[in-house]
C-alpha cells in the first residue's frame, strides 16, 4: 500500500548509547497527555543488526538486516513540538511502556514526526524501524513483498530496545527507562499490516505486545492467518473513510474479527496517509485518542479508558465505535 510521501530526518540524532544523561532523574511520576501534563521529546539512534537473517541487495549480493532505529524518549526540559537531540531522559520511580512503530511504504519515520513526539510527550519510549526493504530509497527501489518480513522485525526491535533498556550505564538515555510489561505496536499502510500481524497472525504473534494501533492497515497474507483471541492485545483501528490506498472495507474486516476491547476510529471524508502526518484537526484527533488508549491498556488509567470515545467523535470529522 503507497504510504504517498517521503524524506528523512534533515539531521542524524546522535547514538542511543551517547552521552552520559541516564543519571538524572525527574521528580514527579509519568504524567499523561490526556491527563494535561507532557515531557519533552529526547531522540537518538540505534543501528539494530539482525545476524540470523539477511537482506538481498541488487547484483545479487546479501547483507545482515540492519534497522536504524529512531528512538524518541520522554526528557527532562520544555515541551515543544520538536526532538531534543540526546536530551536527559526523565527518570521516575518506575519506568515508561515501548511503543514500537512501523512506516508504510516508500517512506521513513520521518513524516509522522508530529504523531511519534505525541506518544513520548504522553511519557512513552517509541521506537520507529526503518524498514530495509520498504523505506524510501532501498537499493533497487522500495520492495513490498518485503513487508511479510516486517513482522519479525518488529519483534527484534522489541527484544533490542528491552536489552538495550537492561544493559546499564551504556545505554545512555534508555538505561532503565523501558517496562518489559508494557509493550504496544503501531503502524500506517504497510506498517499497519506489519503491526496487526506483530500483535495477532498466527505465524507472527509477540506475546509480549499488550496494546496494537493500526493506522489504514489490513490483514496480510503469507503470515497463517490471524487468530483473534479473548484476553489479546487491546485494539485501536483508524481509518479514513476516502482512502483509496486501503480501502476501508479492509479495516473494517478485521476489526469485526477482533475481540474486545477494540475501538475503531473513523475519519470521516479523510485519505491513507494525511491524517497520520499534516492534516488538520485529524492528526490531532489521532493523537489524543491513540494517547488516551495507550493510557487505557498500557497504563491501566481508567480516567482515560473512559475519554477515548469522547475524544474521537467530531462532529462531520471523526466517530468512534468502542468496544471496551
Amino acid at each position: 500500500m503507497p504510504a504517498q510521501a517521503s524524506g528523512v530526518s534533515a539531521s542524524a540524532p546522535p547514538p542511543c548509547g551517547a552521552g552520559t544523561s541516564g543519571g538524572v532523574e525527574a521528580v514527579a511520576p509519568a504524567p499523561s497527555l490526556a491527563r494535561g501534563a507532557s515531557f519533552a521529546v529526547g531522540i537518538c539512534t540505534l543501528e539494530l543488526v539482525d545476524p540470523t537473517r539477511r537482506i538481498r541487495l541488487p547484483g545479487g549480493r546479501t547483507e545482515p538486516r540492519t534497522l536504524t532505529t529512531y528512538v524518541r524518549y520522554p526528557a527532562l526540559g520544555s515541551p515543544a513540538l520538536k526532538d531534543v537531540p540526546g536530551a536527559p531522559a526523565a527518570r521516575t520511580e518506575g519506568s515508561f511502556p515501548l511503543v514500537v512503530f512501523a512506516h508504510g511504504f516508500a517512506v521513513t519515520p520521518a513524516p509522522y514526526s508530529r504523531m511519534l513526539q505525541s506518544w513520548a510527550r504522553a511519557g512513552y519510549v517509541v521506537a520507529a524501524p526503518v524498514f530495509p526493504g520498504e523505506r524510501a530509497g532501498a537499493p533497487g527501489g522500495p520492495d513490498e513483498a518485503d513487508v511479510v518480513n516486517e513482522p519479525t522485525d518488529i519483534s527484534f526491535v522489541i527484544s533490542s530496545l528491552l536489552t538495550v533498556s537492561a544493559s546499564g550505564a551504556g545505554a545512555g538515555p534508555l538505561n532503565g527507562l523501558i517496562d518489559p510489561g508494557a509493550v504496544a505496536v503501531a503502524g500506517q499502510s504497510d506498517g499497519g499490516e506489519a503491526a496487526l500481524a506483530a500483535a495477532y497472525s498466527r505465524r507472527y504473534a509477540d506475546p509480549r505486545i499488550r496494546a496494537a494501533i493500526v493506522l489504514s492497515g489490513a490483514e496480510m497474507s503469507g503470515v497463517g492467518g490471524y487468530r483473534f483471541a479473548p484476553g489479546g492485545p487491546a485494539l485501536l483501528a483508524a481509518q479514513g473513510t476516502a482512502d483509496t490506498f486501503n480501502e476501508p472495507r479492509y479495516a473494517y474486516a478485521y476489526f469485526r474479527a477482533a475481540r474486545r476491547p477494540k475501538y475503531l476510529l473513523r475519519l470521516l471524508g479523510a485519505g491513507h496517509l494525511p491524517p497520520y502526518t499534516t492534516e488538520q484537526p485529524q492528526l490531532g484527533i489521532v493523537e489524543r485518542v491513540s494517547v488516551a488508549f495507550l493510557d487505557a491498556y498500557l497504563e491501566h488509567d481508567a480516567s482515560a479508558l473512559g475519554a477515548i470515545g469522547g475524544l474521537g467523535s467530531v462532529p462531520g470529522i471523526a466517530v468512534t465505535h468502542a468496544e471496551p
